[in-house]
């Protein structure tokens, strides 16, 4: 699976803690691999799950920075596909070292534009570049 299919399936199962419980979380983790169209190989599959998981961990500081580096807007009143694919842009320019911060940026853009509104992809990049040169 190429890394930009491999970002898509991450945002796949991100997006499910919008709608769940995060006790629900390890359930619903199973259910997405076991229905999943895309069937991951099992390397993929360790691969999807860790970087889900290390956003999970990292979830109220990558919510905490995007509200502080936002103006006028606050992650409880973005979309929730928006905030979903920031978060995972978020995460990979503060934590994720193998992932540059202008491919996180411009894969974000391209999830945007896959799964967002219209304009999502333009309010997207306008909240990421807040966080390019920022890492650590």
């Amino acid at each position: 699976m190429t890394r930009r299919k491999l970002r898509e399936q991450i945002f796949k199962l991100l997006f499910r803690i919008e709608f769940n419980d995060i006790s629900e979380m390890d359930e619903q983790c199973r259910l997405f691999f076991t229905v999943n169209d895309d069937s991951p190989s099992d390397k993929d599959e360790e691969y999807i799950r860790q970087k889900y998981e290390a956003v999970l961990d990292k979830l109220a500081d990558i919510d905490a920075a995007i509200n502080d580096r936002t103006k006028g807007w606050t992650t409880d009143r973005m979309s929730k596909v928006d905030l979903t694919i920031i978060r995972l842009g978020v995460y990979e320019i503060l934590y994720d070292d193998d992932v540059p911060e202008g491919v996180a940026v411009n894969e974000a853009v391209e999830l945007a534009k896959s799964f967002g509104q219209e304009e999502s992809y333009s309010f997207v990049n306008g909240v990421l570049k807040n966080f390019i040169g920022q890492n650590g």
